[in-house]
């Protein structure tokens, strides 16, 4: 049973942590490895231990738009599909409870990246070193887990498209290819390796470490001497109360409710605020600026019966194609589910076959970004997200959208895929122009769940920038953020593990301790 507070009570601790996801996990673990330094962990959703329905992987899609999932919409999306749940986790170990698990490093260009944008610290010498700190178990998918349709699609790829194929994504940076995907499980049992499972099942005996659970933070809140050390939260009673940190307060609780909370303690574009009667604190223009995502549209096809019944979690491989051979790093990718993944084709009427597999292609780095705001000062409202879908100036990702089925088509009618696939359901195979298909490719696109960027770290000279590259917030004391919404760009793959990697980084620089990459350099 995690810890209550009472009604009206501050309790105070060296650390509160705001958000018990990825990100959080990690850093209450690490930081709770000193029994002098006591960590509270404040977490909206319930714990996970003991769960099925959390920690059997392959159960994730039946946690969308559940208890577990604050369930996010969008605005209108004039150019892309307007009836996205953009779902978010409500559960110890956040998204690394709720989602697939496909684990890929960042490749070396996308913390080139960073770099680029003055993020110094964050160069692919500093970072990548630690994997080899990680706990979660991060393996290929296991022989007993793969499908033989999938096989066979991965066999069809490199046969069309002239790809390798990948044994381990993450043993050294790919520019192409095709392959089972490298998850974050126990393939006995098919349990996940969560942050949640990693970092914290193993430590909750620790004396020093308070888990907070079924606790909603909605405002940052001053001491007497003006610096933010307080978190205004709600408890599973519904009664108010307060937590203290003594030294930081670190706030993990997402790409969306991370800013969310900053904008609701009047931190955030300082007209906007005033708008909504929120007293000013600091004016910081970027806060909800730069949202990101890995738009992905849908082909769906027939197949004759009933598939072959294992898998680790119904998306186990995928592709990765350069279009442009000039550059290091993929620009299309394509998951494969081996179940007709329709939720988006069905409103357009589409048929639901009875039995079906999908490809996914997907934009690794869209140009098209968005924003969030409050809609008003009432903490229990939802924000606003408006990801801006397929609206860049030059239609790259309209464009990679198009080439992306037209791809999938090429791959669904090579052997020894091309035998399993009765009929093309959606968009069928009809539809052929460029226009159509963009059409079609956009109102039904989807997300992969991968929001980011909405508090990105910057350099000194960065108007937009919430935080320095040590991940402190600007124009205040003794707050950092760490999760997705300081990346300044999107990472080219599903971007877990290096939110993963960013808290161990967070760890070394909240402690003032040398990285890995530092330390072996001492030696």
């Amino acid at each position: 049973m995690a810890p209550t507070i009472a009604h009206g009570a501050e309790s105070a601790y060296d650390y509160v942590i705001v958000g018990g996801g990825t990100a959080g996990c990690v850093l209450a673990a690490r930081l709770s490895e000193d029994p002098d330094c006591r960590v509270c962990v404040v977490e909206g959703g319930p714990s996970d231990i003991g769960d099925e329905r959390i920690l059997r992987l392959r159960n994730w899609i039946n946690l969308l738009g559940s208890e577990f999932d604050y369930g996010y919409t969008t605005v209108e999306q004039p150019r892309g599909n307007s009836h996205i749940l953009h779902s978010r986790a409500r559960v110890l170990g956040g998204c690394s409870s709720h989602n697939t698990l496909i684990s890929f490093l960042p490749l070396p260009q996308d913390l080139d990246d960073w770099v680029s944008r003055g993020c110094s610290g964050w160069d692919p010498a500093t970072i990548l070193p630690y994997r080899d700190r990680l706990l979660t178990q991060i393996v290929p998918v296991a022989e007993a887990d793969r499908n033989p349709i999938a096989q066979d699609f991965v066999t069809a790829a490199s046969r069309a498209l002239g790809v390798p194929v990948v044994d381990d994504f993450n043993a050294e940076p790919f520019a192409d290819g095709t392959g089972f995907f490298s998850l974050a499980y126990q393939p006995e049992g098919n349990l996940r390796s969560s942050a949640s499972v990693a970092y914290l099942h193993p430590v909750l005996d620790r004396p020093n470490l308070t888990l907070l659970l079924e606790t909603w933070a909605h405002r940052l809140l001053p001491d007497e001497s003006g610096r933010l050390t307080r978190v205004a939260v709600r408890g599973a009673d519904g009664e108010p109360a307060a937590v203290r940190a003594e030294r930081e307060l670190l706030l993990c609780a997402g790409a969306i409710d991370t800013p969310r909370l900053l904008l609701l303690s009047g931190l955030g574009p300082a007209d906007d605020l005033r708008a909504l009667g929120i007293g000013v604190r600091a004016d910081l223009p970027g806060v909800g600026e730069n949202l990101l995502d890995h738009p992905e549209s849908v082909i769906v096809w027939e197949t004759a019966g009933p598939l072959p019944p294992n898998s680790a979690m119904d998306s186990d491989a995928g592709l990765f194609l350069r279009r442009d051979k000039g550059q290091p790093r993929p620009d299309l990718m394509f998951h494969f589910y081996q179940v007709p993944f329709t939720v988006n084709t069905e409103r357009l009427g589409y048929p639901v076959p009875a039995y079906g597999v999908c490809m996914t292609p997907n934009v690794p780095r869209a140009r098209s970004t968005g924003r969030m705001w409050l809609r008003s000062n009432n903490p229990a409202e939802h924000p606003a997200l408006d990801f801006r879908y397929f609206t860049d100036a030059e239609g790259h990702d309209e464009r990679t959208i198009v080439d992306g089925l037209k791809v999938a088509r090429e791959v669904a009618a090579t052997d020894p895929l091309r035998d399993w696939l009765v009929r093309e359901v959606a968009p069928g195979p009809d539809v052929v122009s460029d226009a159509d298909l963009s059409e079609y490719g956009r109102r039904v696109a989807h997300t992969v769940y991968h929001p980011a960027g909405t508090c990105r770290m910057g350099a000194p000279d960065d108007p937009m920038a919430v935080c320095d590259p040590e991940l402190r917030l600007l124009g205040v004391e003794g707050v950092r953020i760490v999760d997705a919404s300081v990346f300044p760009t999107m990472p080219t793959i599903n971007p877990m593990v290096t939110v993963l990697l960013a808290a161990e980084r967070a760890a070394d620089l909240i402690l003032d301790r040398p990285g890995p990459a530092e330390q072996e350099a001492r030696q």
